[in-house]
C-alpha cells in the first residue's frame, strides 16, 4: 500500500503533512513521489491568496479522472481549503474526494481508512493514533534512507489577531498553545530519531504560551526555548514566524544568550506606510518596525532579518507603495517575501475595502520590490566570500550537498562522503542573491562547539 501527499503553502502545512506522513507509515503504507501509484492520495491546501488555491482546484480536478479509472483509491483533502467548517459545499463541488479533514486533524483521514480497512492494524489503534495531534511516541516519515535532519514543531496552532487581510484565524481557528512539556516531549522523540535542527512554528510564534502561563513574568517563548536548550543532542533552534508588536527585548535576549538558538528572525513588516499598516490592523507604525529592526541588530551580532510585503492592499497609492520601497532600501533586509494582495473570502478586507489596484500594478510592485531585494541580498551575501561558515548539511541536490547557516542562507558544497546531518565548516567562494557556494575547510563540527 502507497500514499502520496501534496503540499501547498506555510510552514505549518508542511508540518501537517509530515504528521499525516508519519501517521500512515505506521498504518504499513509507503511514500511514493506519483500520484497514479497511491493507494491513498492527499492534497494539503492553502488559501492564503488566491493563486494558492486556484493551483488546489487545478490539482482536485486533475484527479478526477484518476478516480474514475480507479474508484478504489482514496482522495482526502486536507488544510485551510476546508478548515473548520462545515465541508458539504466542497463535498457536493468535489464529489470525487472521499475524505475532508481540517487543519492539524488526521484524524478523519485516519478513521475512513479505518472503516474501508484498508490498514494493517486495528481499529483501535488507528482511533488513538487519529485522536492525537502528536502521536507518541512520535515516528517520523521515511526521508530517502533516512529520516530528516530538521523538523517543524508546532507551537501555537490558529491566530486570534485578525489583521484584516488574513483568512488564517476563519480557517485555523482561534490562537491556542500547545503545553510545554508536549512540545518538550516531541522535541526529544524528533532528536531521538536523529533530528538536529527544531523550528517551533506558530501564526504568532512570540505569543505563544500567554494562553497556558498567564502568570508568566516574562514570555512563555523563552522558557520554552531554554528548556529546548537543555536537550543535549539538539544542535539548532529557530523559530517564526514572529510579529513586531510581540517580539520583545526579553526575546531577543534569550536568542543572543542562547548559543542553539539560530541569529535569524522572521518579522514581516507587510507595508512601509503607516495609513496602509492601520488599515491591515497590524498595530504598530513604520518607526516601531525600524527600532526594532536596530534593536535586534545591536543584541544579537551578525542576525538576519526576513520580512513579508503585501503589495497592492487596496487603496494603496503610488506614494505609498513607495515608501514601502524606500524602507526595504533603507533597512536592508536578508530576505523579503513580496506578494500580492487578494481578497480573501470572510476578512474584514475584502467586506470593507474595494479591491482596486488592477492586477498589473500589483505585478509591476512586486517585482520592483522582487528587484530591489535581489540587489540587496547579492550585495549583503558577497561580504560573505573568503569567510567560513557552519553549516548543517540536510542532504544533495544535484550532486551537490546543501544545508543551510545559523543565519538561514542555503550553502552548496562538494564531498565525496555522506554528509547529511553533519555541521561542517565550509569557505564561501561564490555568492548570488538566494544561495552560496563553498568549499568544505573542516569536515565535522561536534556538539558543543
Amino acid at each position: 500500500m502507497k500514499y502520496h501527499i501534496w503540499t501547498i503553502g506555510c510552514q505549518m502545512n508542511e508540518a501537517d503533512s509530515q504528521r499525516l506522513a508519519a501517521a500512515l507509515e505506521h498504518l504499513g503504507y509507503a511514500p511514493t513521489p506519483r500520484a497514479e501509484e497511491a493507494d491513498v492520495i492527499v492534497l494539503n491546501t492553502c488559501v492564503v491568496r488566491q493563486q494558492a488555491e486556484d493551483r488546489v482546484y487545478g490539482r482536485l480536478n486533475s484527479l478526477r479522472p484518476l478516480k474514475a479509472r480507479r474508484p478504489d483509491v482514496v482522495i482526502g483533502l486536507m488544510g485551510c481549503l476546508v478548515g473548520r467548517r462545515d465541508p458539504t459545499p466542497l463535498r457536493e463541488r468535489f464529489p470525487w474526494v472521499d475524505v475532508f479533514a481540517p487543519p492539524s486533524d488526521p484524524g478523519p483521514l485516519l478513521d475512513y481508512l479505518a472503516e474501508r480497512g484498508g490498514a494493517d492494524m486495528g481499529r483501535a489503534l488507528i482511533a488513538e493514533e487519529a485522536a492525537r495531534l502528536i502521536p507518541v511516541p512520535f515516528r517520523l516519515p521515511r526521508q530517502g534512507n533516512g529520516h530528516p535532519v530538521t523538523a517543524y514543531v508546532p507551537a501555537v496552532l490558529g491566530c486570534s489577531h485578525a489583521c484584516t487581510y488574513c483568512i488564517i484565524p476563519y480557517r485555523r481557528g482561534p490562537e491556542r498553545s500547545r503545553p510545554m512539556e508536549e512540545i518538550l516531549a516531541e522535541a526529544r522523540a524528533l532528536v531521538a530519531q536523529g533530528v538536529k535542527e527544531i523550528t517551533l512554528l506558530g501564526q504568532i510564534v512570540d505569543r505563544y504560551g500567554y494562553d497556558l502561563y498567564p502568570q508568566s513574568d516574562r514570555p512563555p517563548l523563552v522558557s520554552l526555548l531554554e528548556r529546548l536548550h537543555e536537550i543535549e543532542e539538539l544542535e539548532r533552534i529557530r523559530f517564526l514566524t514572529s510579529h513586531p508588536s510581540w517580539m520583545t527585548d526579553d526575546l531577543l535576549e534569550a536568542v543572543a544568550r542562547l548559543p542553539k538558538v539560530c541569529e535569524h528572525l522572521e518579522v514581516p513588516v507587510q507595508a512601509g506606510d503607516d495609513q496602509i499598516l492601520a488599515r491591515m490592523r497590524r498595530g504598530y507604525t513604520v518607526d516601531d518596525y525600524r527600532r526594532l529592526v536596530k534593536r535586534a541588530r545591536a543584541l544579537i551580532p551578525g542576525v538576519s532579518i526576513a520580512t513579508d510585503v503585501i503589495v497592492g492592499f487596496p487603496g494603496e497609492t503610488e506614494a505609498q507603495f513607495r515608501r514601502t520601497y524606500d524602507l526595504l532600501a533603507e533597512l536592508r533586509l536578508d530576505k523579503a517575501h513580496i506578494a500580492r494582495y487578494s481578497p480573501r473570502p470572510q476578512t474584514l478586507a475584502a467586506r470593507r475595502y474595494p479591491d482596486d489596484v488592477p492586477p498589473e500594478e500589483k505585478e509591476r510592485r512586486r517585482q520592483m520590490l522582487d528587484d530591489l531585494q535581489a540587489r540587496i541580498a547579492a550585495e549583503i551575501n558577497a561580504q560573505l566570500v573568503g569567510q567560513e561558515v557552519e553549516v548543517l548539511v540536510e542532504g544533495q541536490k544535484k550532486g551537490r550537498w546543501w544545508g543551510r547557516t545559523r543565519t538561514d542562507k542555503r550553502v552548496f558544497f562538494e564531498s565525496p562522503h555522506d554528509r547529511t546531518g553533519q555541521r561542517v565548516r565550509v569557505r564561501i567562494t561564490w555568492a548570488g542573491p538566494w544561495s552560496l557556494i563553498g568549499t568544505v575547510t573542516e569536515l565535522e563540527i561536534r556538539s558543543g562547539e
